[in-house]
């Protein structure tokens, strides 16, 4: 099994800057996707970025791009997204989420099997 923990979450203003960070433990992630999703009250989970961990590739939701990256730390498991340019909209619960098998619709949260807890982000204006 895969086990997904989230970190990194807080109350910022708008302009700052955040890590997250997402451990996974469990069996191997190579070849497998780690994707950010995040979501807010009233509102569906939408994706944010992914990180397909064998080769590297990273992709981004428009509303992010530019302002967010997501890397990988292949010896710690972890991957990280760190948000530069927070504004009020990016205010969210966001969560890890894996895929256990190689993906192509990457920005559908059907394709990820296992889920964090998730961590929020407050970002006032």
């Amino acid at each position: 099994q895969v086990q997904l923990v989230e970190s990194g979450g807080g109350l910022v203003q708008a302009g700052d800057s955040l890590r997250l960070s997402c451990e996974a433990s469990g069996r191997t992630l190579s070849r497998h996707a780690l994707g950010w999703f995040r979501q807010s009250p009233g509102q569906e989970r939408v994706f944010v970025a992914v990180i397909m961990w064998r080769t590297g590739t990273t992709y981004y939701a428009d509303s992010v791009k530019g302002r967010f990256t997501i890397s990988r730390d292949n010896a710690k498991n972890t991957v990280y997204l760190q948000m530069n340019s927070l504004k009020p909209e990016d205010t969210a619960v966001y969560y890890c989420a894996a895929a256990t098998r190689e993906i192509v619709f990457f920005d559908y949260a059907a394709e990820y099997v296992y889920w964090g807890q998730g961590t929020q982000v407050t970002v006032s204006s």
